[in-house]
Formats: C-alpha cells, sequence, structure tokens
C-alpha cells in the first residue's frame, strides 16, 4: 500500500477510472489537491475557469458529450452554491458529474466558528442536489470513496455525486491504495 496524500489518492484513483481532466476554480481549500494536479507530470489536465458555475458546466457538457463521468472542484459555501445550478441540470438530465468540494477544517465542521466560506451542514446541502455525497475523512478513505462515487454517478439512472475534503485532510499524507471500480448500486 504506498503512502500518499489524500490529494493524491483521490487524483490517483480518478485517473484509474479513465478520467484525465478536471474543470475547476482553485482556491485556498483546496490547494493540496491542485499541488497534487502538478505534480501528475500532465497526467491529469487542469482546465482552469474563471467561476465555479463555468467548471461545473464544462464538466456537465463533458459528460452528455462523451457519456462519461466527469469532475469539477470548487471551494466549499458560495464555491459550492455557485455550482448548484449546473449540478441540478446534471441531476435533470441524468449525467455523471463528480463535484469534489473543499471543505473548512476538520475540527471546525458544525462550529460556527465562521471559517472563510463556512456552510452549515454543506454536506447534508450536497446530498439534496446530487444522487450520492460523502465526506472524505483520510488517504485511506478517499480511493474507496471517489470509486462509490463514480459508481453512484453511473448506476441505474446516472445523476450528479459530491464528495467533500476539509481544507486540512487533503494534505494528509498515509496509506492509501488508488481503487478500481467499485459496483454500483441497485438505485
Amino acid at each position: 500500500m504506498p503512502h500518499m496524500t489524500t490529494a493524491e489518492a483521490v487524483l490517483e484513483t480518478l485517473l484509474a477510472h479513465g478520467l484525465s481532466t478536471l474543470y475547476a476554480l482553485p482556491g485556498i481549500h483546496n490547494d493540496a489537491l491542485f499541488d497534487a494536479i502538478a505534480r501528475s507530470e500532465g497526467r491529469m489536465r487542469l482546465l482552469h475557469t474563471r467561476h465555479e458555475q463555468t467548471a461545473a458546466y464544462m464538466a456537465l457538457g463533458a459528460a452528455l458529450a462523451t457519456g462519461r463521468p466527469q469532475a469539477f472542484a470548487t471551494v466549499p459555501g458560495p464555491g459550492l452554491l455557485n455550482a448548484s445550478a449546473a449540478l441540478l441540470t446534471a441531476y435533470g438530465l441524468g449525467a455523471p458529474v463528480l463535484a469534489l468540494v473543499g471543505q473548512i477544517p476538520a475540527e471546525a465542521l458544525d462550529r460556527g466558528w465562521g471559517h472563510l466560506h463556512e456552510l452549515p451542514d454543506q454536506l447534508g446541502l450536497m446530498r439534496h442536489l446530487t444522487k450520492f455525497a460523502a465526506r472524505i475523512p483520510s488517504p485511506a478513505a478517499a480511493p474507496g470513496l471517489v470509486a462509490r462515487a463514480l459508481a453512484e454517478a453511473q448506476s441505474f439512472r446516472s445523476r450528479p455525486v459530491a464528495l467533500e475534503c476539509p481544507v486540512d485532510v487533503w494534505g494528509r499524507a498515509g496509506m492509501a491504495t488508488p481503487a478500481c471500480s467499485v459496483p454500483p448500486s441497485a438505485r
């Protein structure tokens, strides 16, 4: 089992599933993810947008054009809210889109401390906008969650999915093995 950061585990699992482009508006909450992309030696292409809604709609367009899952990344709170129209459109159109959403530090979740872009119960909101949503807690859990999200996005009726990751978890290192396909649920 290789030693890697959560961001590297997510990236390697995306690559193992055939995703090679990430549409994104980089922000401080996801810096470790973009560092991992920069170190990927061109295996993951980053298409930098000027707005979160654009990143989400680009992923939606690519998913509709290819019939394959596509991913975008955004910061928490306002970033997610800016992308929500595209997520709902993907839901209505049955498009397999994966939202990778940053989050405030794990220890501050649900405490109302006023962190930059803090959104109360962001995970709960994502569950209303997507077929599947989860929080990535560690490098070891990241590959399985990415694989499950991609499986859910493509199961029965394709829909968007979302994963959030706290800013302090993206860069956390540990043992992780990039996951291959996970059987989708029967939903």
